[in-house]
């Protein structure tokens, strides 16, 4: 099969779908890669180290000729135009905050495989996971920057110092955003409370970390107290392929602390407080009822190069199997299959038609 790897266009994008090793790999298995040329030079790959793999580097228009296109990101509008019917895609897609590219997708006619709907046996979202992990330890980085005063934040210290008391850090939602940005907050010394609505997963964290992580249920009335006290709160809740539930409403971010901040994670679902709106890696703070907000939906891209090291890995495997027979590889393993959002003019994930009041569709009907 021939495999597109496009230069990523997104704004302060800087991560690239595969590293040389990887194609070395694509190139043995007896598929074509074409790669845009510059895609791997923010992050030290240069074009002759892909050329060295066996990958002919060349132009955009080239790259999206391929049978499967194998990128980061969601496909900009540009991208988007270059698209055609019978043509794969692999790729993050957050479909369910982005009717539009949603529309856009279903008119092209285009199969497109979101990484972070495929599910393991044990149904966890192995593609997404890595990201989650650095987006979840970046948001204790970002939110500490947050605080400043020259952010706009109320210049408190997480870490606090002798005779201060340590920062409060509230986390919502205990999945592995939440689990890791808790375990960054702890490290640094902050007074941390992470609150899930999951009691088994609370009372594995109140284990492992014997006390020290407080744990909340995450009813309505512990959300409100807790942030009401917050200099931080992290929006880390996720429900797989559908839009982040709304956890927090304007007044209640209102009633936070002036110049407290919300890293709202979950931004590329559509976030989690009714405030939030997103922004980019050039301008990712602004201010709304006195609280700082961050709410970047590629966080990852700041520290591309182990964004792209932990991403390439574990997204390869599934690579080989989609370009080797992508149908078969979706009839052979469900959980690729989750992955499927959109083919043939049609939505075929479930959430997705339920978070965008669209029917559903069977994917083994249709031609891909």
């Amino acid at each position: 099969m021939h495999i597109g790897i496009p230069r990523e266009i997104k704004q302060h994008e800087y991560r690239v779908a595969a590293i040389p090793a990887g194609v070395a790999e694509l190139v043995a298995a007896g598929h074509r890669v074409s790669i845009e040329h510059d895609a791997g030079a923010a992050i030290g790959y240069g074009d002759t180290d892909y050329a060295a793999a066996g990958a002919t580097v060349t132009d955009a228009a080239a790259v999206w000729q391929a049978e499967l296109v194998f990128k980061v990101k969601e496909p900009q509008p540009a991208e988007v135009a270059r698209l055609r019917a019978g043509q794969w895609l692999f790729c993050y897609l957050h479909l369910a905050a982005a009717p539009d590219l949603t529309r856009a997708l279903l008119a092209s006619g285009v199969t497109a495989v979101a990484f972070e709907t495929v599910l393991d046996g044990a149904g966890h979202t192995p593609l997404l996971a890595p990201m989650s992990q650095i987006a979840g330890r970046m948001a204790i980085q970002v939110g500490m920057r947050a605080l400043e005063i020259t952010a706009g934040g109320r210049g408190v210290l997480l870490a606090g110092v002798p005779g201060v008391a340590p920062g409060r850090v509230v986390v919502l939602g205990g999945g592995v955003v939440g689990g890791n940005a808790a375990r960054v907050a702890l490290g640094i010394g902050a007074d941390v409370t992470l609150l899930d609505r999951d009691a088994s997963r609370l009372r594995a964290y109140d284990e492992q970390y014997q006390g020290r992580l407080k744990t909340r249920y995450a009813n309505a009335a512990n959300i409100a107290e807790c942030v009401s006290q917050a200099d931080l709160v992290i929006g880390a809740a996720h429900l797989p392929g559908r839009r982040a539930p709304h956890l927090l409403t304007r007044t209640q971010v209102a009633a936070m602390p002036r110049g407290s901040a919300l890293v709202d994670v979950a931004i590329d679902q559509g976030g989690i407080a009714e405030t939030s709106r997103p922004t980019t890696h050039a301008a990712p703070f602004y201010v709304e009822e006195g609280v700082v907000h961050y709410a970047v939906a590629n966080m990852p891209g700041a520290v591309a190069r182990t964004s792209t090291l932990a991403l390439a890995e574990i997204t390869l495997p599934y690579l080989l199997r989609l370009a080797g027979d992508g149908r078969a590889a979706l009839a052979a393993d469900a959980g690729l299959a989750a992955g499927l959002n959109v083919a043939a003019g049609r939505i075929i994930h479930a959430g997705l038609a339920m978070d965008l009041g669209q029917p559903v569709a069977d994917w083994r009907t249709l031609p891909l």
